[in-house]
């Protein structure tokens, strides 16, 4: 047994928004978050999980505002969704809060006053947009159009998510409310500023001293090299959130008391449970601080986050550790595919510990993205977890029951291999450590593999049979059962309800990491039960269809004749002349996305060979837009421009319709962007 004093160590994940529920995307981050924490645990370190909803913001005062209640019952229940979700999923954090707490708002305006006296506060009248449907100034999520920095349309107002740019809303080009849809106007406003550029010298170090990844270091030096902005940390009434100490109608932007929220989840656990707060978050504090978070927050968690907290005379986080996003099928989630699934959907049809264990078997300390293969997800479950792990234990337990009466052999036949197995515990011990859950998962298998071998060499079943051999196929099994002992306490951390049935089987007090160390011999086990099913097809694709949203057609299609030409009635006909004024053109569609706002329609960027135009098309119940990126199609180019409620469409694509769904006319290959359709 380790001497050495427990490191002291709290962990955060990113605060889910308290405005939609929890989805396997989600997962991914709190999943990889509850593993590494459960290791730190069984290791014996003074480990801390907290997090919180993240509950303000322009968003959650308009869904209230829509659903007639007040912004502090939609986060009360949204809280208690959230909270059922991450229960069903193994999710145990130390304490879950919320940012419109005491708390929050006590550290929010401390830390804004400590960079207030120092002078690292700036204010100054800015041009602000107002929606003068709604009347009300926009929050920068609420606005939409051209990012200045790079061109790219359909961005936010607060940063590019392709080129990364920050910038403040009255710089996007062509903004559109994404609340009303009418276009904004300019009205001045005073706002509040985080000086972000007094800290560059200082955020130039903490990125060098190995504080995140190195994929995200690389990231973070290209917007320091191009230059910090001051940061608006203000917004205008109305706005569900905090007001700013000195200044009547200004609330602190949500994403200033977004990640302070860590610190009074913290605060409120420290309260309750008498731990020692100043000590975690003093300057010189010898705990650890880890935030787990999605690469695409990594502009406030490694830039602002630091910054804010060296201000104010806080300890900055020990790492920020990020991850990639979740693809479905290699494939973006999509509603319409089914394959944007729900926390609480998948729970209905499948065991949440089958999701653990596949996001286990992928996740390294990288940031690359994740796919969840569905074939693939089944067949690893399958073969890892029942077909080797679990499968010792069922083989072995039997035997063990009728042969010793349930109590395993007085002494270990084969020690070596016994010892090998709790050696190996080291290394895996490393890699869950270093955030490399994949190769501790390969590890933990091969030796999944040597116990399954050593019992089919064996073959305890045959040698059953035989006169005289019981005491030899107790010997067997009772090392079976050690080997599966070990594998569960490794898989501990991944699949926490899984391994608590196995503590249960093997009747023993704990399975942490420690206790390996320790055979069992002369041991009484409990009655052996299935510990995991195997996962059926027909669960996965009940899930999927479970997922599926209502899909609802464009007005015109759905109006459209249904069913084979015979019956459907033709149009009245027209001459040759009148069909030659119709210029069909081959098209790519260069990028397509949703439209904010609208139900039935994506937003398509085609490339006619040196042209683009803009298309609003009613197709969004058939298609993903990142199915259609690339994709040749038809348009009529010659259409008049038509000015809708979301932009100017610039000409219409083909499709046909039918009771099944709508289909997109496409060229065969060969064909070539630009080219008439003849």
């Amino acid at each position: 047994m380790s001497t050495t004093s427990p490191r002291r160590i709290l962990v955060t994940s990113a605060l889910p928004y308290a405005n939609g529920a929890i989805h396997l995307g989600h997962l991914l981050e709190y999943i990889q978050t509850d593993i590494w924490v459960r290791f730190q645990k069984s290791r014996g370190q003074h480990c801390y999980y907290v997090c919180a909803d993240d509950a303000h913001g322009t968003a959650i005062m308009l869904r209230a505002e829509q659903e007639g209640i007040s912004p502090e019952a939609l986060i009360e229940r949204v809280s208690d969704d959230h909270q059922a979700d991450f229960a069903r999923f193994g999710v145990a954090f130390d304490n879950y809060h919320s940012t419109h707490s005491d708390e929050n708002r006590y550290y929010s305006e401390l830390i804004y006053q400590r960079l207030r006296d120092k002078g690292h506060i700036a204010t100054r009248e800015i041009e602000q947009m107002f929606d003068p449907q709604k009347g009300l100034f926009l929050a920068d999520r609420f606005i939409k159009g051209t990012c200045p920095k790079c061109g790219a349309d359909d961005q936010y107002g607060d940063n590019c998510e392709k080129c990364g740019a920050t910038y403040t809303p009255a710089e996007l080009i062509n903004p559109v409310s994404a609340i009303s849809g009418a276009t904004p106007e300019v009205r001045s406003s005073m706002h509040y500023f985080f000086k972000l550029p007094d800290f560059a010298e200082f955020l130039q170090r903490w990125i060098n001293d190995d504080h995140v990844q190195p994929q995200i270091r690389n990231k973070l030096m290209e917007w320091f090299e191009s230059g910090f902005n001051e940061w608006d940390i203000s917004r205008d009434a109305p706005y569900f959130g905090f007001e700013i100490p000195d200044a009547p109608g200004k609330y602190f932007y949500v994403w200033l008391d977004a990640p302070i929220g860590y610190l009074a989840s913290f605060k409120n656990l420290c309260e309750r449970e008498g731990i020692d707060f100043d000590s975690f978050w003093q300057p010189s504090s010898d705990a650890e601080v880890y935030h787990f978070i999605g690469k695409d927050i990594v502009y406030f968690h490694a830039l602002f986050w630091p910054a804010m907290l060296q201000g104010a005379d806080l300890r900055t986080p020990t790492a920020v550790n990020c991850h990639g996003f979740l693809t479905v099928d290699g494939a973006k989630m999509s509603k319409s595919r089914g394959t944007f699934i729900k926390a609480a959907t998948y729970a209905d049809y499948l065991n949440p510990e089958y999701l653990r264990y596949y996001f286990a078997a992928k996740l390294t300390s990288k940031v690359d993205d994740l796919d969840l293969n569905l074939d693939d997800f089944a067949a690893r479950v399958n073969s890892d977890l029942v077909g080797k792990v679990v499968n010792i234990a069922s083989r072995c337990a039997g035997f063990v029951k009728k042969l010793g009466d349930g109590r395993l052999s007085a002494h270990c036949s084969e020690p070596q291999m016994v010892a090998r197995f709790i050696a190996a515990g080291e290394g895996i011990a490393e890699d869950f450590e270093a955030r490399e859950f994949s190769r501790a998962m390969r590890s933990i298998m091969e030796l999944a593999d040597e116990a399954n071998t050593y019992i089919a060499d064996k073959e305890p079943w045959v040698l059953a049979k035989q006169q005289g051999r019981d005491a030899e196929v107790l010997e067997i099994c009772s090392v079976g059962i050690n080997l599966f002992r070990q594998l569960m306490i490794y898989l501990a951390p991944v699949v926490p309800a899984m391994a608590e049935q196995a503590r249960v089987f093997l009747n023993v007090d704990t399975l942490d990491w420690e206790s390996r160390h320790d055979l069992l011999v002369d041991h009484d086990i409990n009655k052996f039960k299935p510990l995991m099913q195997r996962i059926e097809r027909d669960k996965i694709d009940a899930m999927i269809d479970a997922s599926k949203e209502d899909l609802v057609e464009e007005a015109k299609l759905k109006q459209a004749p249904q069913g084979p030409l015979a019956e459907t009635p033709i149009a009245p006909e027209i001459s040759f002349e009148d069909f030659a004024k119709v210029d069909l053109r081959i098209a790519r569609i260069a990028k397509a996305q949703y439209v904010e706002g609208a139900d039935k329609l994506l937003q398509l960027t085609l490339d006619l060979g040196g042209e683009t135009r803009n298309v609003f098309s009613g197709i969004r119940s058939a298609y993903a837009p990142e199915a259609l990126e690339g994709r040749l199609t038809v348009m009529v180019a010659n259409l008049a421009p038509r000015k809708m409620r979301f932009g100017l469409s610039e000409g219409m694509v083909l499709a046909s319709a039918n009771d099944d769904g709508i289909y997109l006319l496409s060229p065969d290959s060969g064909a070539e962007p630009g080219q008439r359709v003849t």
